[in-house]
Order: C-alpha cells, then structure tokens, then sequence
C-alpha cells in the first residue's frame, strides 16, 4: 500500500495551531443601508442575534457603515445591539466592495466576533463573499434557519438538492463563522428606546484616492417588485386559470397600496415573473397583509409566507391546504370575490378612509363567509 501524503495547508490559510478561537467572542450582524435608510433584514438579523448571544452568553454588535449614518448607530441599539461600531465618512456613502469590505475586515480582526451575519441581498452576498475569501473564512449563504450548539459552533441551514431539504452547514475550523439569512425570514425585536449600548466610533481603512470605482449615479428600476420588504402582497396561483387572471389582483394590489406575488406554479409555466415567486425558491417574506388567492398551499409555497401578520386565503376548495393556515378563509370563485374587495376599498378610499389593514392579528376570529 502506497504511503499516504500529509495534506499541506492552503497558503495563506489560518490552522488551528495558528490562532487562539478562544480570543473570538460575540454574534456582529452587519447592517445594510442605502441614503441612510436600513433594510429590514438588518433588524430582522438582530432580532434572531439577540437570540444566538443569549445562548453563548456573549454581547450581540452591530456594525454600521456609510455616510452621515450616526442615527442607524442608535437605531441598532434600540433593535438589540449591546455595542455598535460605527464608520461614518462622505466616501462610504454609495456601496463599493473594497472600501466596505476593508472596514469589515478591520472591524473583525480587531475586536475578534465569533459570529457575523449579514442579509441575503445582492449587497449582503457580495460584501460576505469578499470578506470570507480575505480572513479566510466558511460561509453559509441564504440561510433560513440559525442556531448554535454546546460546541459555540455556528449552525447554519439552507435549502439543498433542489430545494428538497434543508442542509445544516458548520464551520469548524475557522473563525469568525458566517452566513447570510434571507430576508423576512427573522422576526426583528420591537423597536425599544429605553435601551442603552455603546457607540464606537471606526476610521474609515481607505482613502478616496485608493478607491478605484466611483458612483455616478444609482438608478432605481421603477418596476422593480420588492416583495421582501412589502408591507401588503396580493398573491395569486393556480386559480387564476391564466395569465390574464393576474389583472384582477394588480387591481387590488394598487387600491392596497401593495405588490403582486405568486406561487413557483404559475411562475414556471410563465404566466408571471421570476420576481413576483414567493416561496422556497422565491422570496421569503413577512408583510403584514398576504392575500393568497388560487393558491393550494403546497409548502414550497407556505415556508416563504407562513410569517405573515394577516393572511386571507381565497378558493374554491375549502380543505385547500393553504386555508387550515390563513386566519380569514374565503370559499367561492376569485373573480367575483376579488373585484367585490377591491371596489369595496375603492369607495372606502373615496370616503377619505385611509387602508389600515394591519390591526387583524393572529388571535382576532375569521369572519364567516358571507359576513
């Protein structure tokens, strides 16, 4: 039998005999802003860290980067954060890697967290990855599920093999461990202004002339669908029968103030959008209000909207799945109740009444059909 090759470390690669883990303490979640406002998600994170902390009985930071972002320092710290570390300076006010990322990667090796989360996003996937490649480091990306065990080992699940069950993925060897968790996965902490942490202040790590991207401008897609961060979503499915089904929910999904959704069915046969698919491999998210209308409820569908403040089912099946978990269950066809809804919102708006659809809870009792 040949003799086997010891296997030599990666140049560049950190061993366990290289570094003390015992130094890395504490669960950091990345905020992600853009012009000084969060995105959800980064309260969302804070909520779930606040948890992880508590097990490992170690403090939950924030880091907080930007230009003229002060007030999301203190914004972090009402959502949960014990300590914020903050850099605040004019050239970090567009997002570009390499100036974003050296400020994390300073922050991280300076003050050594075991744990750094940050949102599933284009930013969030892009600044994790160009942090991990430079520590060197694991990292989890769009994780739905986050836990930790005895070991203080980071246990970060996400779908696999297409979507069909989840895998649990750990970082052993290295430090700190990362993942990135979808959005309106998380439920975020309520905003509390009594909470007191403290604010520490980080130098920027490059200077303007060592940038070499600049912003000119950042155009917004007016038709871009953002359901993540969608306070009402009129989602439609099978039931629709068609394509032109969906001009029945856009009218109700205007009137509301909302965005349009849909279930992987409908999208793969191509009757709508990528964009508006929510579920496993669609957007995961937590309005207040989800209109599920034609929708079965299969569970690649419910996973992504199972959070919902309210959820009113609409079909003609009344042992549809989707109706055991909605809170307002409406039997009858969709297109007589769909036009009756939105012309009902439509002369209450012309009354001066303003929706506010957000005070049904999970406790209040479903109205009877009909009612």
């Amino acid at each position: 039998m040949a003799e086997q090759r010891k296997r030599k470390p990666m140049i560049g690669l950190q061993t366990d005999g290289d570094v003390d883990w015992s130094e890395y303490r504490g669960v950091m979640v990345v905020v992600e802003q853009r012009a000084g406002q969060a995105k959800p998600v980064s309260w969302q994170l804070l909520g779930e860290a606040s948890r992880l902390a508590k097990k490992l009985e170690a403090p939950l930071m924030a880091l907080v980067i930007g230009s003229d972002v002060h007030h999301l320092a203190q914004e972090a710290i009402y959502h949960g954060a014990d300590k914020v570390y903050l850099c605040d300076s004019l050239e970090l006010g567009p997002y570009r890697t390499r100036p974003y990322s050296r400020v994390c990667l300073h922050v991280i090796r300076t003050y050594k967290p075991e744990i750094v989360l940050m949102g599933a996003t284009y930013t969030g996937r892009d600044l994790a990855g160009a942090i991990a490649t430079h520590l060197p480091t694991g990292l989890t990306a769009d994780s739905t599920q986050l836990d930790v065990d005895e070991d203080r080992l980071l246990l970060a699940s996400r779908p696999a093999f297409s979507e069909k069950m989840l895998a649990t993925i750990l970082c052993k060897q290295f430090k700190p461990q990362m993942a990135t968790a979808r959005a309106g996965v998380f439920e975020a902490l309520p905003r509390d202004e009594s909470r007191e942490g403290e604010i520490i202040t980080v130098a920027p790590q490059m200077s303007v002339d060592e940038i070499a991207t600049d912003v000119l401008e950042f155009l917004e897609a007016a038709d871009r669908v953002n359901l993540e961060e969608a306070e009402i979503i009129v989602a439609g499915g099978r039931g629709l029968g068609g394509p032109a089904g969906f001009a029945v929910l856009e009218e109700l999904a205007h009137e509301l103030g909302g965005v349009v959704g849909a279930s992987r069915a409908v999208v793969d046969v191509g009757w709508i959008g990528h964009e508006h698919q929510v579920g496993q491999t669609g957007a995961t998210v937590r309005p207040k209000l989800y209109f599920a209308i034609g929708i079965s409820g299969a569970v690649q569908h419910v996973v992504g909207m199972q959070n919902s403040g309210c959820i009113v089912a609409i079909n003609k099946d009344p042992e549809a799945p989707i109706m055991k978990i909605s809170d307002y269950a409406i039997v009858g066809d969709l297109f007589q109740i769909v036009p009756a809804i939105t012309k009902a919102v439509r002369e209450r708006k012309a009354a001066g009444w303003a929706p506010s659809p957000f005070s049904a809870t999970r406790q209040e009792q479903p109205v009877p059909a009909g009612q």
